[in-house]
Protein backbone atom coordinates (compact mmCIF):
# COMPACT_ATOMS: atom_id res chain seq x y z
CA UNK A 1 0.00 0.00 0.00
CA UNK A 2 2.87 2.56 1.12
CA UNK A 3 4.13 1.75 -2.56
CA UNK A 4 1.10 2.24 -4.40
CA UNK A 5 0.75 5.87 -2.32
CA UNK A 6 4.43 6.43 -3.31
CA UNK A 7 3.83 6.19 -6.96
CA UNK A 8 0.79 8.28 -6.65
CA UNK A 9 2.23 10.77 -5.06
CA UNK A 10 0.15 13.31 -3.19
CA UNK A 11 -1.95 15.20 -5.66
CA UNK A 12 -3.22 11.88 -6.92
CA UNK A 13 -4.04 10.52 -3.44
CA UNK A 14 -5.99 13.56 -2.90
CA UNK A 15 -7.56 13.84 -6.54
CA UNK A 16 -8.71 10.08 -5.94
CA UNK A 17 -9.81 9.83 -2.68
CA UNK A 18 -11.84 12.69 -2.37
CA UNK A 19 -15.68 12.32 -3.63
CA UNK A 20 -15.48 15.66 -5.80
CA UNK A 21 -11.98 15.90 -7.63
CA UNK A 22 -10.33 19.41 -8.57
CA UNK A 23 -7.97 19.42 -10.95
CA UNK A 24 -6.00 22.32 -10.21
CA UNK A 25 -5.08 21.27 -6.59
CA UNK A 26 -4.37 17.91 -8.11
CA UNK A 27 -1.81 19.22 -10.74
CA UNK A 28 -0.51 21.68 -8.20
CA UNK A 29 -0.38 18.83 -5.35
CA UNK A 30 1.82 16.66 -8.03
CA UNK A 31 4.26 19.88 -8.95
CA UNK A 32 4.84 20.81 -5.27
CA UNK A 33 5.71 17.43 -4.11
CA UNK A 34 7.78 16.45 -6.76
CA UNK A 35 11.95 17.25 -6.63
CA UNK A 36 13.46 19.41 -9.36
CA UNK A 37 15.79 16.85 -10.47
CA UNK A 38 12.59 14.23 -11.09
CA UNK A 39 11.95 16.90 -13.59
CA UNK A 40 13.19 15.67 -16.84
CA UNK A 41 13.32 16.96 -20.18
CA UNK A 42 11.75 14.40 -22.90
CA UNK A 43 11.77 14.67 -26.49
CA UNK A 44 7.81 15.75 -27.78
CA UNK A 45 7.96 13.59 -30.45
CA UNK A 46 7.95 10.74 -27.97
CA UNK A 47 4.94 12.05 -26.22
CA UNK A 48 1.32 10.96 -27.48
CA UNK A 49 -2.10 12.67 -26.53
CA UNK A 50 -3.53 10.65 -23.57
CA UNK A 51 -5.89 8.37 -25.44
CA UNK A 52 -9.35 9.39 -23.31
CA UNK A 53 -8.69 13.31 -23.75
CA UNK A 54 -12.29 13.99 -25.09
CA UNK A 55 -11.43 17.23 -26.31
CA UNK A 56 -11.10 16.54 -30.69
CA UNK A 57 -11.27 20.67 -30.98
CA UNK A 58 -8.47 23.10 -29.72
CA UNK A 59 -8.86 27.23 -30.42
CA UNK A 60 -5.62 27.63 -32.88
CA UNK A 61 -5.43 31.19 -32.27
CA UNK A 62 -4.96 31.04 -28.30
CA UNK A 63 -2.54 28.14 -29.23
CA UNK A 64 -0.55 30.36 -31.27
CA UNK A 65 -0.50 32.86 -28.94
CA UNK A 66 0.71 30.25 -26.58
CA UNK A 67 3.31 29.22 -28.55
CA UNK A 68 4.65 32.90 -28.49
CA UNK A 69 4.43 33.35 -24.74
CA UNK A 70 6.40 29.72 -24.80
CA UNK A 71 9.14 31.31 -26.65
CA UNK A 72 9.76 34.15 -24.81
CA UNK A 73 9.56 32.59 -21.49
CA UNK A 74 9.71 29.07 -22.19
CA UNK A 75 7.59 26.85 -20.54
CA UNK A 76 6.79 27.36 -16.95
CA UNK A 77 4.83 24.44 -15.33
CA UNK A 78 5.94 21.08 -16.06
CA UNK A 79 3.42 18.96 -18.45
CA UNK A 80 2.45 15.52 -16.41
CA UNK A 81 3.24 12.31 -18.32
CA UNK A 82 2.99 8.36 -17.79
CA UNK A 83 5.70 5.91 -19.73
CA UNK A 84 4.30 3.78 -22.08
CA UNK A 85 5.29 1.20 -23.97
CA UNK A 86 6.82 3.28 -26.93
CA UNK A 87 7.11 6.66 -25.30
CA UNK A 88 4.85 8.40 -22.69
CA UNK A 89 1.05 9.78 -22.87
CA UNK A 90 -0.23 12.42 -21.94
CA UNK A 91 -1.73 13.05 -18.38
CA UNK A 92 -1.87 16.65 -18.04
CA UNK A 93 -0.08 19.63 -20.43
CA UNK A 94 -1.88 19.09 -24.17
CA UNK A 95 -1.98 22.60 -24.60
CA UNK A 96 1.29 23.44 -23.74
CA UNK A 97 2.94 20.26 -25.60
CA UNK A 98 0.90 21.29 -28.84
CA UNK A 99 1.85 24.87 -28.31
CA UNK A 100 5.44 23.88 -27.80
CA UNK A 101 5.64 22.48 -30.72
CA UNK A 102 4.49 25.00 -32.34
CA UNK A 103 7.02 27.03 -30.98
CA UNK A 104 9.85 24.69 -32.45
CA UNK A 105 10.83 23.14 -29.03
CA UNK A 106 11.94 19.83 -29.33
CA UNK A 107 11.78 18.96 -25.56
CA UNK A 108 9.41 19.93 -22.73
CA UNK A 109 10.02 19.55 -19.02
CA UNK A 110 7.73 16.77 -17.68
CA UNK A 111 6.92 14.40 -14.64
CA UNK A 112 6.31 11.42 -14.83
CA UNK A 113 3.88 9.33 -12.75
CA UNK A 114 2.14 5.70 -12.72
CA UNK A 115 -1.69 6.08 -13.68
CA UNK A 116 -4.24 3.50 -14.21
CA UNK A 117 -6.89 3.38 -17.63
CA UNK A 118 -9.63 4.93 -15.34
CA UNK A 119 -7.08 7.26 -13.56
CA UNK A 120 -6.14 8.98 -16.86
CA UNK A 121 -9.58 8.62 -18.14
CA UNK A 122 -11.28 10.79 -15.04
CA UNK A 123 -7.92 13.32 -14.87
CA UNK A 124 -8.58 14.34 -18.86
CA UNK A 125 -12.36 14.37 -18.07
CA UNK A 126 -12.37 16.54 -15.15
CA UNK A 127 -9.54 19.00 -16.53
CA UNK A 128 -11.62 19.83 -19.83
CA UNK A 129 -14.49 20.14 -17.77
CA UNK A 130 -13.44 22.69 -15.05
CA UNK A 131 -11.12 24.66 -17.22
CA UNK A 132 -14.17 24.55 -19.57
CA UNK A 133 -12.75 23.43 -22.82
CA UNK A 134 -15.23 20.73 -24.09
CA UNK A 135 -18.08 21.62 -26.48
CA UNK A 136 -21.32 19.78 -24.71
CA UNK A 137 -21.31 17.08 -27.53
CA UNK A 138 -17.34 16.14 -26.38
CA UNK A 139 -18.42 16.33 -22.54
CA UNK A 140 -21.51 14.65 -22.88
CA UNK A 141 -19.29 11.17 -24.84
CA UNK A 142 -16.31 11.80 -22.08
CA UNK A 143 -19.65 10.84 -19.42
CA UNK A 144 -20.80 8.66 -21.36
CA UNK A 145 -17.29 6.99 -21.30
CA UNK A 146 -17.01 7.39 -17.56
CA UNK A 147 -20.16 5.55 -17.04
CA UNK A 148 -19.98 2.61 -19.14
CA UNK A 149 -15.92 2.10 -18.28
CA UNK A 150 -16.52 2.19 -14.74
CA UNK A 151 -19.01 1.21 -12.06
CA UNK A 152 -20.53 4.76 -11.24
CA UNK A 153 -24.36 5.74 -11.93
CA UNK A 154 -24.79 8.99 -13.15
CA UNK A 155 -25.30 10.11 -9.82
CA UNK A 156 -22.26 9.16 -8.19
CA UNK A 157 -20.39 11.02 -11.96
CA UNK A 158 -22.78 13.80 -11.01
CA UNK A 159 -21.46 14.25 -7.19
CA UNK A 160 -17.63 12.98 -8.31
CA UNK A 161 -17.76 16.08 -11.24
CA UNK A 162 -19.18 18.75 -9.60
CA UNK A 163 -22.81 18.22 -11.25
CA UNK A 164 -26.30 17.55 -10.75
CA UNK A 165 -27.91 14.89 -11.76
CA UNK A 166 -30.16 16.53 -14.13
CA UNK A 167 -27.04 17.83 -15.72
CA UNK A 168 -25.34 14.97 -16.37
CA UNK A 169 -29.09 13.16 -17.68
CA UNK A 170 -29.94 16.56 -19.83
CA UNK A 171 -26.30 15.88 -21.23
CA UNK A 172 -26.30 12.21 -21.68
CA UNK A 173 -29.55 12.83 -23.92
CA UNK A 174 -27.68 15.19 -26.58
CA UNK A 175 -26.24 11.67 -27.99
CA UNK A 176 -29.94 10.61 -28.73
CA UNK A 177 -29.83 13.37 -31.28
CA UNK A 178 -28.40 12.13 -35.25
CA UNK A 179 -25.09 12.98 -36.12
CA UNK A 180 -26.10 15.64 -38.05
CA UNK A 181 -27.30 17.72 -35.47
CA UNK A 182 -24.87 16.94 -32.93
CA UNK A 183 -22.16 17.95 -35.83
CA UNK A 184 -24.48 21.28 -35.66
CA UNK A 185 -23.99 21.50 -31.83
CA UNK A 186 -20.06 21.48 -31.60
CA UNK A 187 -19.93 23.99 -34.38
CA UNK A 188 -21.91 25.81 -32.48
CA UNK A 189 -24.25 26.52 -35.42
CA UNK A 190 -27.31 25.37 -32.63
CA UNK A 191 -27.14 26.43 -28.42
CA UNK A 192 -27.24 24.14 -26.28
CA UNK A 193 -30.53 24.75 -25.27
CA UNK A 194 -31.99 24.80 -28.49
CA UNK A 195 -29.90 20.70 -28.74
CA UNK A 196 -31.79 19.72 -25.23
CA UNK A 197 -34.77 20.85 -26.51
CA UNK A 198 -34.71 18.43 -29.81
CA UNK A 199 -32.99 15.96 -27.42
CA UNK A 200 -36.77 14.87 -26.51
CA UNK A 201 -38.07 14.37 -29.77
CA UNK A 202 -38.30 10.87 -30.86
CA UNK A 203 -38.70 11.36 -34.48
CA UNK A 204 -34.95 11.97 -36.02
CA UNK A 205 -36.40 13.44 -39.28
CA UNK A 206 -38.05 15.96 -37.46
CA UNK A 207 -34.97 16.33 -35.28
CA UNK A 208 -33.52 17.66 -38.14
CA UNK A 209 -35.95 19.16 -39.99
CA UNK A 210 -36.05 21.65 -36.50
CA UNK A 211 -32.44 21.93 -36.13
CA UNK A 212 -32.11 23.25 -40.16
CA UNK A 213 -34.73 25.69 -38.96
CA UNK A 214 -33.34 27.11 -36.10
CA UNK A 215 -30.54 27.77 -38.05
CA UNK A 216 -32.17 29.43 -41.15
CA UNK A 217 -35.50 30.80 -39.44
CA UNK A 218 -33.87 31.50 -36.46
CA UNK A 219 -36.48 29.59 -34.24
CA UNK A 220 -35.81 29.94 -30.30
CA UNK A 221 -36.75 27.04 -27.77
CA UNK A 222 -39.82 27.73 -27.42
CA UNK A 223 -40.73 28.01 -30.95
CA UNK A 224 -39.33 24.21 -31.34
CA UNK A 225 -41.65 22.71 -28.35
CA UNK A 226 -44.71 24.70 -30.06
CA UNK A 227 -43.65 23.18 -33.57
CA UNK A 228 -43.03 20.12 -31.70
CA UNK A 229 -46.79 19.78 -30.14
CA UNK A 230 -48.57 21.36 -33.17
CA UNK A 231 -50.84 18.66 -34.56
CA UNK A 232 -51.10 20.01 -38.18
CA UNK A 233 -47.51 19.11 -38.55
CA UNK A 234 -46.85 15.96 -41.14
CA UNK A 235 -46.60 12.38 -39.60
CA UNK A 236 -45.24 8.98 -41.70
CA UNK A 237 -48.58 6.94 -39.84
CA UNK A 238 -51.64 8.14 -38.41
CA UNK A 239 -51.53 7.54 -34.50
CA UNK A 240 -53.96 8.28 -31.77
CA UNK A 241 -53.08 11.38 -30.35
CA UNK A 242 -54.37 10.87 -26.83
CA UNK A 243 -51.96 7.40 -26.37
CA UNK A 244 -49.24 9.34 -28.15
CA UNK A 245 -49.45 12.32 -25.55
CA UNK A 246 -49.62 10.00 -23.01
CA UNK A 247 -46.33 8.33 -24.62
CA UNK A 248 -44.59 11.20 -24.96
CA UNK A 249 -44.84 11.99 -21.14
CA UNK A 250 -43.88 8.61 -20.16
CA UNK A 251 -40.84 8.65 -22.66
CA UNK A 252 -39.75 11.89 -21.62
CA UNK A 253 -39.96 10.84 -18.09
CA UNK A 254 -38.18 7.53 -18.67
CA UNK A 255 -35.76 9.43 -20.84
CA UNK A 256 -34.41 11.81 -17.89
CA UNK A 257 -34.25 8.78 -15.31
CA UNK A 258 -32.11 6.27 -17.46
CA UNK A 259 -30.21 8.94 -20.01
CA UNK A 260 -31.03 7.10 -22.93
CA UNK A 261 -33.73 7.75 -25.52
CA UNK A 262 -36.50 5.08 -24.35
CA UNK A 263 -39.44 4.32 -27.16
CA UNK A 264 -42.78 3.55 -26.13
CA UNK A 265 -45.02 1.98 -29.11
CA UNK A 266 -46.79 -1.01 -29.94
CA UNK A 267 -47.65 -2.21 -26.11
CA UNK A 268 -43.72 -2.18 -25.87
CA UNK A 269 -41.24 -0.04 -23.76
CA UNK A 270 -37.68 -0.14 -25.43
CA UNK A 271 -34.86 1.14 -24.00
CA UNK A 272 -31.08 0.68 -25.77
CA UNK A 273 -28.01 0.37 -24.30
CA UNK A 274 -24.30 0.94 -25.91
CA UNK A 275 -22.62 -1.82 -24.03
CA UNK A 276 -22.87 -4.14 -20.78
CA UNK A 277 -21.79 -1.89 -18.81
CA UNK A 278 -24.39 0.48 -19.62
CA UNK A 279 -27.11 -2.24 -19.85
CA UNK A 280 -25.84 -2.57 -15.96
CA UNK A 281 -26.35 0.93 -15.28
CA UNK A 282 -29.83 1.12 -17.00
CA UNK A 283 -30.88 -1.79 -14.71
CA UNK A 284 -29.65 -0.34 -11.43
CA UNK A 285 -30.81 2.92 -12.16
CA UNK A 286 -34.51 1.14 -12.30
CA UNK A 287 -33.41 -1.24 -9.11
CA UNK A 288 -33.35 -4.20 -10.83
CA UNK A 289 -31.25 -6.76 -8.74
CA UNK A 290 -29.59 -9.82 -11.30
CA UNK A 291 -29.50 -13.04 -8.79
CA UNK A 292 -26.48 -15.09 -9.60
CA UNK A 293 -23.82 -12.46 -9.95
Amino acid sequence: METKRKALGKGLEQLFSNERIDFDNFEQGIIENTNKNEIKEINIAEIRRNPYQPRTVFDEEALQELAVSIKEHGIVQPVIVKKSVKGYELIAGERRTRAAKMAGLETVPAIIREFTDAQMMEIALIENIQRENLNPIEEAKAFRNIINETNMTQEQVAIRFGKSRSYITNLLGLLNLPLAVQKDVEEKKISLSHARALSKITDEQKVIELSNRVKEEGLNVRDIEKLTNDTTLPKKVKINRSNNLKYTIFEKILREKVGTKVRINSRKIEIPFDSEKDLERILEILNVEIEGD
